[in-house]
């Protein structure tokens, strides 16, 4: 009985370093997907900013430029929830030349505009009721969730066609995914346009056609390992 026992474990031991010396042949692949769209949506990000001496009279000045300014975005039918304060600041500085203080005052707002129609009108308002700077502006599609999970897909897609292109120089076929590692899904605004920074500072009439939106690339990048049969 006890020579028996010792069998079936020496057999037992032998089947678990085979399978461990044993490597499951595999292939892994970076699969890419691309979805093009032209965007429907843009957030503008805005500034009012001032220097004075007197931090008070500076706060009142720019209170009332973002009032106007507010209020000329609610008139254009812009919603509320598409209006943000992004921050406040009040600055002190010393000019060491002058020895006096200065102070700085800035205002941030980020405006969400869903009707690309209004665009030049919406920059023209706001420039002339005191925003006196653009940070940019970002292009997206309302659809973005939808766009996302196609891409997804294709990346998928993708990569399988990589391993089969690979696999069938090598006489075999490609069996079940084992893991998949999702790299980014990276919504990248391509379009081409005359910024409003600088339509603000050459002077030009805002009221000439400034915008050309042309096309977001939304992009994914997956890895992902089949087994090879």
């Amino acid at each position: 009985m006890k020579n028996f026992t010792t069998i079936i474990l020496c057999l037992f031991i032998n089947t678990i370093l085979f399978s461990q010396s044993t490597i499951q042949p595999t292939v892994s692949v970076m699969g890419e997907g691309i979805v093009s769209v032209v965007p429907d949506e843009v957030v503008i990000n805005v500034q009012i900013e001032n220097k004075g001496d007197q931090p008070k009279e500076l706060k009142t000045r720019n209170n009332r430029i973002v009032n106007e300014v507010l209020q000329s975005i609610k008139k254009l039918g812009i919603e509320d929830k598409n209006v943000k304060t992004q921050y406040v600041r009040l600055q002190k500085n010393y000019d060491y030349q002058t020895k006096a203080y200065s102070y700085y005052a800035s205002q941030s707002i980020s405006i969400k505009l869903t009707d690309l129609s209004k665009y030049e009108l919406l920059m023209s308002t706001i420039l002339d009721k005191g925003i006196n700077r653009i940070d940019g502006i970002l292009f997206s599609s309302s659809n973005e969730k939808d766009l996302q999970s196609e891409v997804r897909k294709k990346a998928i897609e993708n990569a399988k066609l990589k391993a089969e292109e690979y696999a069938s120089v090598l006489n075999q076929e490609v069996g079940k995914a084992i893991t998949i590692s999702e790299f980014s899904i990276n919504p990248n605004p391509t379009p081409l346009y005359e910024t409003a920074s600088r339509v603000a500072s050459d002077g030009v009439n805002i009221s000439q056609q400034t915008l050309s939106v042309g096309v977001i690339e939304i992009r994914s990048s997956i890895n992902v390992t089949f087994l090879l049969n």
